[in-house]
């Protein structure tokens, strides 16, 4: 139960929808990995996870060992960490089956000697982690370990440019150059856009999912909304022509206005710099005015909009390109922000 008419409303039919739409137009692997990073990109509940497994998703990956935990509290479905472990959690990997990423040959000598279960993670050029070196690559293959080598994958950073993508794949297969990777069980490369955008990669047998399976990637596969951030108005306020409203008085009405009071703000996830962009109310769009507040946002509006109308602040996929796009970043920024006081409702 809450008690302020704010909440994220989640489709977890059309999650599912999704993942088997992307399952079945993408056929040609074995294993589907499900990125449920960040609380499932701001989905935040292990009903998502729940409906991504039950779609086809056999493998799953996150960005730390605190959210490896909680998925597993419910979950016995595999759990690839992305990121970094410190070597001292590893008794902790071993003991709930949780696979790490080998990013380096140092982090490699300091965890060797452990019975866990690894991919190691190759850098093709964007720098962030991973093995450049095939020597070193090699060198971990080949030394004595108990460690488990279950996997091999890199992360392509620009998919939207073909040359760079084809020197990445390039990359891979230098580094790798050495290995048979049929001895590899698992090789993942593509991610949601290189996935649609490239012919799968004859030697992998994996891909991960991520922003795809929320519909905010653009595909020719009809995906379907999976969120929706919701308010109300909770107070309509008459301004006189000359009179401002919020902090800093940055809007000034031209005219006599009428002013919706919405029961959200920055503490909800409600990015300050949306002034100016529109939103929902009774499937019109109006425009957010004045500076967003910590926990409320103004909207100029007409005669029609009433008291506890409902708000759309993210109605739909195209909502959020469109407002994604107003602030010069991507959808993955506006729904993996909104906070954890904000209620999720599932249907």
């Amino acid at each position: 139960m809450f008690y302020r008419n704010t909440y994220a409303k989640i489709k977890l039919d059309n999650i599912r929808n999704n993942v088997k739409n992307i399952i079945s137009s993408y056929s040609g692997y074995k294993y589907y990995i499900g990125v449920v990073k960040a609380d499932t990109y701001g989905h935040n509940s292990s009903e998502v996870v729940k409906a991504i497994i039950e779609a086809g998703c056999n493998y799953l990956a996150v960005s730390s060992l605190d959210e490896a935990l909680e998925i597993r509290k419910n979950f016995d479905t595999p759990i690839l960490c992305l990121g970094i472990i410190d070597p001292m959690y590893i008794d902790i990997c071993i003991d709930k089956n949780i696979d790490v990423t080998i990013p380096s040959i140092d982090y490699f000598n300091k965890v060797k000697d452990k019975c866990i279960t690894c991919h190691i993670k190759i850098d093709t050029g964007m720098n962030r982690l991973g093995i450049k070196d095939k020597d070193e690559l090699n060198e971990i293959i080949n030394n004595p370990s108990n460690i488990n080598i279950k996997g091999i994958y890199t992360h392509i950073f620009n998919a939207s440019d073909p040359d760079t993508t084809y020197n990445q794949i390039d990359k891979f297969k230098e580094i790798t150059s050495d290995i048979n990777l049929n001895n590899i069980e698992m090789v993942h490369i593509a991610q949601s856009d290189t996935l649609i955008n490239y012919p799968k990669i004859d030697f992998c047998n994996g891909c991960r999912l991520g922003i795809i399976m929320y519909g905010l990637t653009d595909s020719n596969l009809d995906l379907l909304d999976t969120i929706e951030l919701c308010s109300e108005i909770i107070d309509i306020k008459k301004l006189a022509k000359g009179e401002t409203v919020s902090y800093n008085g940055i809007y000034e009405a031209q005219t006599d206005e009428l002013i919706g009071i919405v029961s959200i703000g920055y503490a909800d996830g409600v990015n300050r710099h949306l002034t100016g962009a529109y939103i929902y109310i009774n499937d019109n769009k109006y425009k957010i005015v004045g500076n967003i507040c910590m926990d409320m946002l103004m909207v100029k509006i007409d005669e029609t909009v009433k008291i506890h109308d409902k708000v759309y602040i993210y109605k739909d996929i195209n909502h959020i390109k469109y407002l994604s796009n107003y602030l010069d970043t991507i959808p993955y920024e506006l729904i993996c922000n909104i906070s954890k006081r904000v209620p999720r409702i599932y249907m």
